[in-house]
């Protein structure tokens, strides 16, 4: 089924966006470890809804509670179950979906897929609220892979066309991703953020909405992890990202870059700093033939602009079979980008920490 992702860390997500919950389960973690709720707590508040004028203003608290699989704050071992709770639903708002598609969402291939039982109102599975229990399961790996020495962080790199630096460009620290997981809008340079908003801010104002691109890094993840063609590093956390609503593209390294260059522009070559092996370049983000080689891994994800606004578009009524016109009602984000910085984290964790299993599996059968 399509909820259920993972082989040695197995996921399986449910819910809508307007139901009375949404959750996921979890296989797969080990037991013993000792999870700190409040920092899950504040992943979940970097993600969640109506904390100001560049997000919905849905206001959902995102709680979770953790129904299996912790005890005496130590996980068991055993299926880890959390369930978010629904609270703050307007599906009114929504009524007219029933009928007419929401240009750019997936209103219609849903309706075609599921034959016209799906839940429409918020986008019911299709919508981004279902990103909250991956947010709470990256939060746990988070802490597994920090025991790692493995960091992970991001940044908005761009809002339209106004960029932020990018981490190509600097040596990426634990300090600079600390302060980037603590900031609202994240950016290396602070003079971008005020730009980027008010770009949001425009678009709002039109009843339109605009997309950008997160740069997310993970630093400290050892060489040789990974496996070759379909378990690759990057299909990996490509399949993840990809299965985060609204991203329509993903790049490692300088990504597409590489198509305007020469072997010797894009080659990282290796030195010896004492016994390590280090790279004076970093193009390929970390990884060459589906293996980690020791670098940062560097990654941008696009974010398309949401889909559901209040200016009107043309669509159609599939239950009358004529053609319309729609101007979305109802609470959405001016720009999803800002909000999508954690998901994005919660993924790569997801992905790296499901790698490092396979990776120690593969290792223990030598």
């Amino acid at each position: 089924m399509s909820g259920v992702w993972g082989k040695q860390l197995e996921l399986s997500i449910f819910g809508e966006s307007h139901g009375s919950g949404i959750g996921i389960v979890i296989n797969g973690l080990p037991s013993g470890f000792a999870i700190d709720l409040e920092e899950i707590n504040r992943e979940m508040q970097r993600r969640v809804p109506g904390k100001n004028t560049y997000s919905t203003a849905r206001n959902e608290a995102d709680s979770p509670q953790i129904l299996s699989g912790l005890f005496n704050g130590k996980t068991t071992g055993t299926p880890l179950c959390c369930v978010i709770a629904n609270a703050d639903n307007h599906s009114s708002d929504y009524s007219v979906l029933e009928q007419v598609m929401r240009p750019g969402h997936a209103d219609y291939p849903g309706f075609v897929r599921y034959h016209g039982a799906n839940d429409y109102r918020g986008g019911g599975h299709f919508s981004g609220r279902l990103t909250a229990p991956l947010v709470f399961c990256g939060a746990i790996c988070k802490q597994i892979l920090k025991e790692k020495g493995i960091f992970i962080g991001s940044h908005i790199q761009q809002i339209r066309e106004i960029q932020d630096s990018s981490f190509q460009e600097k040596t990426i620290t634990q300090e600079i991703l600390f302060h980037l997981n603590s900031q609202t809008f994240p950016v290396l340079e602070e003079k971008k953020a005020e730009c980027m908003q008010n770009e949001i801010l425009s678009a709002k104002k039109d009843g339109d909405s605009v997309g950008g691109t997160i740069e997310c890094a993970a630093i400290g993840v050892p060489a040789g992890i990974g496996d070759p063609f379909f378990d690759s590093v990057e299909s990996t956390l490509a399949h993840l990202l990809f299965s985060v609503p609204a991203v329509k593209g993903v790049e490692f390294g300088i990504g597409f870059k590489m198509s305007e260059k020469k072997g010797s522009e894009c080659n990282d070559a290796y030195y010896y700093d004492k016994e390590q092996v280090k790279a004076k370049t970093n193009h390929n983000g970390g990884i060459l033939g589906g293996i980690t080689n020791g670098m940062p891994i560097i990654f941008r994800t696009a974010i398309k602009p949401t889909p559901s606004i209040s200016k009107e578009q043309e669509t159609i009524n599939i239950k009358t079979k004529e053609n319309t016109t729609l101007s979305v009602a109802g609470r959405h984000d001016p720009c999803i980008v800002q909000r999508a910085v954690p998901i994005i984290e919660a993924v790569c964790a997801i992905g790296i920490y499901e790698c490092i299993k396979r990776s120690d599996i593969d290792g223990s059968k030598k």
